[in-house]
């Protein structure tokens, strides 16, 4: 299968506004065949970080754009379960053997799991060296490949090794959704509408009015909905990049969806089917609370499951293995829990004063759905 267009298409860019450390996102079709990678590689040197499934489609393309470099790779195991302390150990391994220094650049290509790590190599090889996001799932596209969260997952809790540390840029070639499996690409769906959750109630409609041509992979409407997706998340980093207030609302259903993952061992649902059931589950709790309607919450279950999401937990999970993962919570601060809720669509806020009685009934009700 070809892996990028031969004739790029035009650009549009976002700027992560960050002061000295600000950095473009640019999206378009055939970024991996245009010219736009080498110009953030400084130095001499270049290593690759990448999975099986990426490898044999997209690797070719980004290393003909660096033929004057030094460009060595590491090709990690593609899945959730491989984001851990031995695979980030490889990637230091490889570049300690090809003797990269100070100069070299990190490069990212593949979804959450290779970003993820790629970046947390790179904020501690050396105390620090650049690095560039090169997303090429829909979920990387349009969260986790910005903002500068690195990390990590720990038997024990997902993404709590890690730092924030920005890249020099983020390349996203939209044709490389064209070769992503229907379940990854339903997946990243749940983040788009994360952030019509949380702050853009106008795009929430947009993606209701929309959602065939998406699910279709219609290029237009791809294109659309990934900057605005990158727009909407730009804004928040830039207001708050270490996460000590505002930020946090990105994390809606990711409390809920995390212990997900946890319980299931990182091997069961992908990320984005994780979250998107905890979005629901924020949503339950909002309107038990009395900050959200019903009928709002409605049209969350809708879209969501619209999209072939779950809309509801595990069976097999129950409400005390949620509270018990829930309570190792990244937001957990002094002892208390904190979860990104809504005052309606459009609308997220973090709480620390919500009635445990409700959580717990929220919790009890939609393990037994």
């Amino acid at each position: 299968m070809s892996s990028t267009a031969s004739t790029p298409t035009p650009v549009t860019s976002v700027t992560v506004d960050l002061g000295a450390r600000s950095y473009p996102i640019h999206i378009g079709a055939g970024q991996l065949a245009a010219a736009n990678i080498a110009q953030y590689v400084q130095g001499k040197k270049a290593l690759i970080v990448t999975n099986t499934t990426i490898a044999p489609i997209y690797l070719q393309a980004l290393k003909d754009q660096l033929q004057d470099k030094q460009v060595d790779t590491v090709i990690l195991e593609d899945g959730e379960q491989y984001k851990n302390l031995d695979n980030l150990n490889h990637i230091y391994s490889q570049l300690l053997l090809s003797h990269h220094d100070r100069k070299t650049t990190l490069i990212a290509l593949g979804g959450g799991v290779v970003g993820d790590m790629t970046g947390f190599a790179a904020a501690s090889y050396q105390r620090g060296v650049p690095f560039i996001q090169v997303p090429t799932t829909l979920l990387a596209q349009v969260d986790s490949s910005v903002g500068g969260k690195t990390a990590v997952n720990h038997s024990l809790g997902k993404n709590m090794i890690g730092a924030f540390y920005q890249p020099q840029a983020v390349i996203i070639d939209t044709n490389s959704l064209t070769t992503l499996p229907d379940r990854e690409f339903c997946a990243g769906m749940a983040e788009v509408i994360k952030y019509g959750l949380i702050t853009d109630a106008e795009f929430f409609c947009w993606l209701e009015d929309n959602l065939s041509a998406l699910l279709q992979r219609d290029s237009v409407a791809l294109a659309y909905a990934i900057e605005r997706s990158c727009i909407n998340k730009a804004e928040v980093v830039s207001a708050d990049e270490t996460e000590q207030g505002v930020r946090a609302i990105l994390n809606l259903g990711h409390t809920f969806g995390h212990s997900i993952e946890t319980f299931q061992g990182y091997t069961g649902w992908l990320h984005g089917e994780a979250v998107a059931a905890g979005m629901v589950m924020a949503a339950q709790l909002s309107v038990a609370a009395g900050d959200m309607s019903a009928e709002e919450l409605q049209r969350t279950e809708a879209l969501i499951e619209a999209c072939g999401l779950p809309a509801r937990p595990p069976a097999d999970m129950t409400s005390e293995d949620f509270l018990q993962l829930m309570v190792r919570d990244k937001k957990v601060l002094d002892g208390q829990l904190r979860l990104v809720l809504l005052k309606g669509i459009g609308h997220g806020f973090v709480g620390a004063d919500f009635d445990m009685n409700l959580l717990q009934q929220v919790l009890t009700d939609a393990c037994s759905a």
